[in-house]
């Protein structure tokens, strides 16, 4: 029997390619005419889909790696190792039988592929119409609205050997003619993308949505606070990172930074020490133990308490406090932990992209892996520009965010930096508005 409604199978590679291509999900269901929706997660096993009972039409699989191989030959191998190679032929048969089962029963179908070359690629060998969503590249990896960035390395020059960040052979699956929408991640790879074929449309970056505040923070910076002399505490958020054991040896590290920063309160001549107090608020991805965490707080003098600093809406935070300071744990309440924030300490790859396109500073620690390295970090610091601080050491964090605070014409400057390199909210609705407009005309 044919269903009037289009029938779209979204492709993703990646946890958070996953949470995008659900926001886009959630925005075509509200959609007055919303299309039936399938969805084939190829890299993990799609918990984002099925905490919104999306029917996931293929095998899935977690990988050693986790979705990291392309930092990391290694990590290849070890996936290779665990069945990669079968597990993907077996996923590009489920995308040509679906597409095949809905061509059967002449029904209107197409495919929105989210990530990188690999759903592309699926997405182009399924025979069906599709879209693409490419949250992986951007041309602030190799340029600016100056130009071309400086690079150390020979091989940096393959990274833009053809005139864009994006390959030859990308650009040719983005124009071939079933391809009906382009979503880049930033209005200047767009415009890159356009001296092509290409159907590439600026609608913002999904990443930003879905970021609302619960509560009104007080801002920081404040234009008359010299005069106002209101004195509060600097707020630095945490973002450790969300994949287990990398996240808990990343906490590890940035507890060192925190207590170069708690011990500059007590200086004569701190730059804080008129407040008198911080808050640390630790954004705290749900997969993680929190009890380790808390352990590595206990060893450095934090002590529980029973009273929050900040009206965190998350009634199982925990809050920590040491002399006259607060560090707060939370796995609920992310959005507070970035709207609240003054500046980060992070070590993060998504959760640092969305703090700076909020238009605030993070000081970046280079890690050891496997995701967050000291080349994952260069690179971040080439994608966000002058909004992120890379520092080799822990030690070096303190005097950075004394520099920042310092220097009130270079925080206006980052905070229009984060919006023009992140985007501005509402994206998902776009992307979504402009797929049923390419699909069902």
């Amino acid at each position: 029997m044919v269903n009037s409604r289009l029938q779209l199978l979204v492709l993703s590679n990646g946890h958070g390619e996953d949470i995008i291509a659900v926001r886009i999900i959630q925005a075509l269901q509200q959609l007055s005419s919303p299309p039936d929706i399938f969805a084939l997660p190829i890299v993990g096993e799609g918990r984002a889909y099925q905490k919104i009972a999306v029917p996931i039409i293929g095998n899935v699989q977690n990988m050693p790696s986790g979705g990291f191989i392309y930092m990391d030959g290694k990590e290849l191998m070890r996936d290779v190792r665990g069945g990669l190679v079968k597990l993907t032929w077996n996923q590009i048969q489920s995308v040509r039988r679906w597409v095949s089962s809905q061509k059967k029963l002449g029904n209107q179908k197409a495919i929105l592929a989210v990530g990188d070359i690999v759903p592309l690629l699926f997405a182009a060998v399924s025979g069906a119409d599709y879209a693409f969503v490419g949250t992986a590249k951007s041309e602030y990896y190799v340029r600016d609205e100056a130009g071309l960035l400086p690079r150390k390395s020979k091989s940096a020059k393959w990274e833009n050997f053809s005139g864009s960040i994006y390959h030859p052979w990308e650009r040719w699956l983005m124009s071939g003619r079933r391809c009906r929408a382009v979503f880049p991640r930033d209005s200047l790879t767009t415009k890159v993308l356009k001296k092509w074929p290409i159907p590439a449309v600026d609608v913002g970056n999904p990443m930003m949505d879905g970021l609302q505040r619960t509560l009104n923070a007080q801002q920081f910076y404040r234009p008359n606070a010299e005069q106002e002399e209101v004195i509060r505490p600097l707020i630095v958020t945490l973002l450790p990172g969300s994949r287990a054991p990398e996240a808990y040896n990343n906490w590890e590290v940035m507890m060192i930074a925190v207590s170069a920063l708690m011990a500059s309160l007590r200086q004569p001549d701190s730059l804080f020490r008129a407040t008198g107090t911080m808050i640390f608020l630790g954004a705290i991805a749900p997969g993680l133990d929190c009890s380790i965490l808390s352990q590595t707080l206990h060893i450095q003098g934090w002590r529980l308490c029973d009273h929050s600093p900040l009206p965190i809406s998350d009634p199982d935070s925990l809050t920590f406090q040491q002399k006259n300071s607060y560090l707060i744990l939370t796995q609920q309440a992310y959005s507070d932990c970035l709207h609240f924030g003054d500046l980060a300490i992070a070590m993060a790859g998504t959760a640092t992209e969305q703090f700076i396109g909020l238009g605030k500073p993070a000081i970046a620690i280079s890690g050891k892996g496997p995701q967050y390295n000291p080349a994952f970090a260069e690179a971040q610091s080439r994608l966000l520009g002058l909004s992120l601080t890379l520092v080799n050491q822990p030690s070096q964090v303190l005097p950075a965010i004394q520099s920042l605070l310092k220097n009130p014409d270079l925080l206006q400057m980052i905070a229009d930096n984060g919006v023009q390199r992140m985007g501005r909210a509402g994206a998902a609705q776009r992307i979504a508005e402009c797929l049923q407009e390419r699909f069902l005309r």
